[in-house]
Parts: C-alpha cells; structure tokens; sequence
C-alpha cells in the first residue's frame, strides 16, 4: 500500500498507517486554522516549520528514561533467573511500545549498560550463570527495534541506547554484548541508535578500564556507522557528570534546567520549532539599505519570526499543561519525569525545554555576501554572531519566562526540501534552489570537499551555542573497515574543537539477491540490480528509498571529508 506522501524514512506502508496518515493531517489542519492567522501562515509559506504539528496540543516531544528507577521489581521477584530475565526485556519492549504512542518523539535511556546490569544485579540474579541468555536476549532486542514498525501503524520507534560509562563487571559485560551482537547482525540491521559516551578517565585513553568497549564500539562503527559518539570532555559537557547526560533521537540534548534537575534523566524536550534562514536571508537582500548593514538587516528580521515563535511555543506549552492526564497512562503508572504525575502537568512540564531551532546557515551566508561561511574569515565570523545572536535570545527568553528555552540545531529531514519548495514559489529559480535542499543546521555543505579535521574546526563552535542539540558529521568514501584508529584520531580532534556529538557516515549498498556489501549499481559478485541503499538520513540510518526528496537530493550530493 502507497503512503500518502512520505514525510519520515522510517514509515512503512500500511492499512493502519494510511489510515492514520488521513487523520493526521485533516488535525494539523484543524490546528492551523485554529491558531492565529499570523502564526499559520508562517509555517504554511515557510518562515517556520512547527515540528510535530498534529501532538500540537496533546502531547510532549521526547523523553529520557531512568529504567532502574522505574522498574517493578516486585512483579518479578517470585521468578526463577531465566524467567526474571526474559521479562526484564519483555518491561522494556512494552514501555517502550506505550510511551511511543503518549508522546511525539524519542525515547532515550541515558546509561542502558549501567541501567540494565543495576536491574539484573536487584533481582539477584547471577548473571555468570545466564551469559548466554542475556547475549541472546539483547541480540533478539536489537532485532526488535530494527524491525517494529507499529507506532502509528508505519513508523519505527525512535530509541537511543547510550552506553559506555560501565561502571561495574557486569555493565561492561552488557556494553560488550550490545556492541559485538549489532556488529554480527546482518548490515540491513540499522536500529537502535547506539550513543558512546566518550570520557576521559573512564574510556578514552589506554589506561582507561573501559577503553577496550571505546575500541570494540570504533571497530562496530567502521562496519554499521554505530554507535555515534557522545563527547562528554567538550567545552559544552565538561562540567557535568556524564551519566546525567544523554541523547534523545537524532540530536536532542536536554541538560539545563532552570529548576534544578540538571540533566536529561527524567526529562525531555516539550517542542520545537525550526526557523528557516534562508527565506530570511533572501527578504534580507531585498531591502538593502545604506543605514543598514546586510547583517543588521538580516538579524533584524530573525528577530520578528523569532517573536512569534516563542509566542507559539508558549501558547503550545500551554495547550500541553491543559491537555488530559489520561493521556499519559504509562507516564503516571511508572513516574517516568522528574516530578510525579499527582502534581498538575505544569509543574512536570516546566522541566522540559522549548526549542528554536534553524535550518540553512550555510545558503544564508552565500545569499548574503556571494560567498560560502567557510570561504573566509568574515564571512566565518558573520555566521558566528548570528547563531551567538540566536542563542542570546534563547537565553533571555529563559529569564524573561522562566523557562527552559534553548536553540536546537535542526535535523532536516522533511524541510529540508520543503523550504526550497516554497521559497520557489516566491523568488522563483534562483540557483540556490537548484541543489533541492537546504543544508541541515550550521553544517559545512555535504559536498565542501573539505578535509575532515577542517570541517570539524569550522563546526565546533557552533556546538557549544546550540544546547538544544547539534551533532556533525564526517563523510567518509567507503566503509573504514580496520580503521579504528583513524576514527579515533577524529574524535579526538572532534573534542579539541568543542564537538559535543559526532557521526561517521558512508554509502553502505546491500545486494538482496547475495547479500554482497559495497557502493555499486549492479552487484559485482552476481549481477543483481535488487539493492539495499543504507544511508543516515538525519541523525539515524534508514533505507534510501524511503527518502524524502530534499534528502535523496543532498544524499546525491554528499562527497567524502
């Protein structure tokens, strides 16, 4: 069955998900319509892009969860080891299936080795015993994660494991197992996401206990382009402790907290809202003007769409406060937030964030001076006091509300394309629609040519400005396969330049007739033309051909650092 138009690489077609498909969208326009006009009609010409419009007024974004705090142990403390076992990771499937369908996003577990080993351990299990079963259980688990497609009928679930802190034998036993079963599943095998959490101490030098799990999570990634990497020693991380944080979904980082939960552990993003800079950008050189600098111009209208949306995130965090508590069933039975649900939802809710995020630095900086961000050092500093102005106005916005605003670096996946479409319609074919996307965030463009060192030098200080969440990437040619320590080199540099989160990426093609793994057209080994395109997308790995067509462009685009 053919979806109505695929918005998500990770929706799969289905009866149920058409169905869904309908009436999400006849409620995203019930929303529009019945949000003042202004605010509307930002999104609808693509000033904006109001992320998750149809949870608009009934749910929040994501979520990372304490699973050793939540756990019933006395539902299982009659059982014998095995059974104990099975139904540890029989909890989690089921939470995660619940609160998939409570809230609009991800869902994280900050520390999942050290979560998981803290539960084992409770029920007094003798995990020497049962090595087999645990391996077999989190193999069977990773295979659930890559292949549920039940949430809304269609979509995957979106999980983040974040491993790496072991603290004990058996949590290290845990961050082996994990890493060396999604190393040995088959290549098609691309989810969960898999985070390591990279710190000095405790991992990343040879001295470190867990610098071996550092080395098998490399060696994983040269194969799979899993795990990501969580660099907890730069500039924007170094001061907390590393197991309070985490990453939610492709990106999202929630750490601040005006009301002292520091952290992202029983807490989670409320909403976001992506401003789109290159439509700005083009308004900006329409009204040039001697009194002006092309800059002030520019920021100056960032400033009036930023208005707005902090207006609609408010009305929106309010709208959430309002909503019903029944709608958060596995919320209040497991007390999965940092307050507990007997308080009204305001009070739990204050602890999330609300994000203004941005797509298309990079265009917006050509379109204002002719020239890309990273061609010079003015324009470089240009692109640094835009996004520095952007962050200051998250800041004051804190103060002003008393809330967790915060400026996310957006994943692009749909407006990606979609902003270039509409800003067709204004300004008709200019060349800087031709590519057919904007490139995510702050990022250097996919097809820069430049040396990976270079482009995470240009992109480090943009991280620590963007503490909603920001990641970079490194394009590689061809799967890295022996190359652990030329990715760990990367990192390293990575953290020398203030990079909080860090990707590999590499065309990855499976023949489905042979199972033969390359970058090719036409298998080599059997002739076959029935391929699998592994690629990331925005943040996490999916099948080529469910790419939204702004993707599928900068995807054709992408060159190696």
């Amino acid at each position: 069955m053919k979806q109505l138009k695929n918005d998500n690489a990770a929706n799969r077609a289905s009866y149920v998900g058409y169905i869904y498909n309908i009436g999400e969208r006849k409620h995203k326009e019930d929303i529009l319509n019945n949000i003042p006009k202004e605010w509307s009609s930002l999104h609808q010409k693509g000033y904006i892009h109001i992320h998750d419009l149809d949870a608009y007024d009934l749910t929040y974004n994501c979520l990372t969860i304490d699973l050793a705090k939540i756990f019933p142990f006395n539902d299982y403390r009659n059982y014998d080891e095995k059974s104990k076992l099975i139904n540890i990771f029989s909890f989690i499937k089921e939470l995660l299936i619940n609160l998939g369908n409570e809230q609009s996003g991800g869902m994280a577990f900050a520390n999942f080795d050290n979560e998981l080993a803290s539960i084992i351990t409770k029920l007094n299990i003798n995990h020497l015993n049962n090595k087999k079963l645990i391996k077999a259980l989190l193999n069977d688990f990773i295979i659930w994660c890559n292949n549920n497609h039940t949430r809304m009928g269609q979509t995957s679930y979106y999980i983040t494991l974040n491993i790496g802190l072991a603290n004990n034998e058996l949590s290290r036993y845990i961050s082996k197992i994990l890493l060396e079963s999604f190393y040995e599943t088959s290549d098609k095998i691309i989810k969960p996401n898999i985070v390591f959490k990279v710190k000095k101490g405790i991992n990343f030098e040879e001295k470190d206990k867990n610098y071996d799990l550092l080395k098998l999570a490399l060696k994983c990634t040269t194969k799979k382009m899993i795990p990501t990497y969580l660099l907890c020693d730069s500039k924007e991380d170094k001061d907390f402790d590393p197991n309070l944080l985490s990453v939610m979904g492709c990106r999202t980082r929630v750490v601040n907290d005006i009301y002292g939960n520091i952290g992202a552990i029983g807490r989670g993003n409320i909403a976001n809202i992506s401003i789109n800079l290159v439509r700005i950008a083009l308004e900006a050189i329409r009204e040039k003007s001697d009194s002006k600098t092309i800059e002030e111009i520019f920021i100056s209208k960032w400033d009036k769409i930023a208005s707005i949306v902090k207006d609609i995130l408010l009305d929106r965090f309010d709208k959430v406060c309002l909503s019903d508590k029944n709608n958060y069933e596995y919320n209040m039975k497991y007390k999965l937030w940092c307050e507990d649900f007997n308080k009204p939802l305001k009070e739990i809710y204050k602890h999330g964030t609300l994000s203004i995020g941005f797509i298309g630095l990079s265009e917006a900086i050509e379109i204002l001076t002719n020239k890309k961000y990273y061609d010079n050092v003015n324009n470089y500093l240009m692109a640094i006091r835009i996004i520095k102005h952007m962050r200051d106005y998250c800041d004051c916005l804190i103060m002003t509300y008393n809330l967790n605003f915060s400026l996310l670096a957006t994943s692009g996946e749909y407006i990606s394309g979609r902003f270039v479409e509409l800003d067709k319609k204004d300004y008709g074919n200019l060349n800087i629609f031709k590519k057919g996307y904007y490139t995510n965030s702050f990022h250097v463009d996919v097809d820069s040519n430049l040396p990976g060192y270079k482009k995470l030098q240009y992109e480090g200080p943009f991280h620590e400005l963007c503490n909603g969440g920001s990641i970079s990437y490194l394009e590689l040619g061809e799967a890295p396969i022996g190359n652990t320590i030329g990715l760990l080199e990367y990192i390293n540099i990575a953290i020398t330049n203030n990079v909080h989160y860090l990707g590999f990426n590499f065309p990855k093609d499976i023949c489905n007739n042979c199972d033969y793994i390359g970058i090719f057209d036409k298998c080599p080994y059997c002739n076959s033309t029935s391929i699998t395109r592994i690629r990331r997308v925005s943040g996490y790995l999916e099948i080529l051909d469910g790419f939204t067509p702004g993707k599928k462009a900068e995807e054709k685009n992408r060159r190696r650092n």
